[in-house]
């Protein structure tokens, strides 16, 4: 993501190096293939508090943050007929991390309303302090917080 370094101007994203990255300015938005669509509903909106853009029989798309994420049946995957998602027995098929100001004041919030934490807020040798959950389709989520 770019960004504003007082000039008023926006900055390049850099990668890991310090290069400028050519092109991609990080994920537009997220695709996720889900096998209860009201269940997983409910979970990101427990999770996210965000709001509900679009829905239909076949999908729902929340905007959490700047980006949006639409949950949908896989029987819809509109992009390749013979390409499918991996069956949620498959393990875990996608880890996707959020930020949040407290993550211990959040997780606090989750499992209040019953959202499992598959750790307890940790410090991250590589800086950030975070905590995952599962949600009911084979994906990890994870909050985190820059110390």
């Amino acid at each position: 993501m770019s960004h504003d370094s007082g000039t008023g101007l926006q900055e390049p994203t850099r990668d890991l190096s310090g290069r400028p990255c050519a092109w991609a300015d990080g994920i537009a938005a997220r695709t996720l293939f889900v096998e209860d669509l009201a269940a997983s509903k409910r979970l990101y909106l427990d999770v996210f508090d965000a709001p509900n853009l679009f829905e239909d029989e076949q999908s729902v798309v929340l905007k959490p943050g700047a980006r949006s994420s639409t949950c949908c049946r896989p029987h819809t995957f509109p992009h390749s007929s013979n390409r499918r998602p991996r069956p949620r027995q498959a393990g875990v098929r996608l880890l996707f991390t959020v930020e949040a100001d407290d993550v211990d004041a959040r997780c606090a919030q989750l499992t209040a309303t019953g959202v499992e934490l598959v750790n307890e807020p940790m410090n991250r040798p590589w800086d950030p302090h975070t905590a995952s959950f599962p949600d009911l389709n084979g994906y990890m989520g994870e909050i985190a917080q820059a110390r």
